[in-house]
């Protein structure tokens, strides 16, 4: 793994973009809606008393989660989908969570408990909807808890 935290680092086509543009290349526009949706997630779970334990954690290719927390409230682990979006008109942001989804969050979550040396008492699987633009005023946030489960065959590694 590079610095990147992915494969190839630099090198390669990144790198003759890195050279053009003297630095990284700019991000598309969707990719950093979606870092600033993550950022306002993690900001608004932090004031409710959440502590952030990991951000963007990958297992492989397409193995990874937004945000592992925890509650400390209940010493609960959390691991946080976030969903943004500009606008509600084609549904709310969690309906955008299909069961591949819902899978692949599980697969990520389930090699992360199975790393853990303390395995928590209580995990649970969360989405932050974040309604907004970058530059549009403030976002609506809206936190859900506990939407999905583990998936189907799936059993806690302990």
């Amino acid at each position: 793994m590079s610095k990147t935290g992915q494969r190839g680092g630099w090198g390669g086509f990144g790198g003759w973009l890195r050279r053009l543009f003297g630095r990284r290349p700019p991000l598309p526009e969707h990719l950093r809606t979606g870092r600033w949706g993550e950022d306002v997630a993690v900001r608004h779970l932090r004031r409710k008393g959440y502590e952030l334990l990991g951000r963007n954690v990958r297992f492989g290719a397409r193995r990874e989660l937004d945000a592992v927390m925890r509650e400390k409230a209940t010493d609960t682990l959390v691991f946080v989908e976030v969903r943004t979006r500009r606008d509600e008109s084609a549904g709310r942001p969690v309906e955008s969570i299909g069961a591949a989804k819902r899978r692949v969050i599980g697969r990520a979550a389930w090699r992360y408990l199975e790393e853990l040396r303390e395995k928590p008492a209580h995990f649970r699987f969360d989405v932050v909807e974040v309604v907004g633009l970058p530059d549009g005023g403030e976002p609506v946030v809206r936190h859900l808890e506990n939407v999905f489960g583990l998936p189907e065959g799936m059993r806690v590694p302990w």
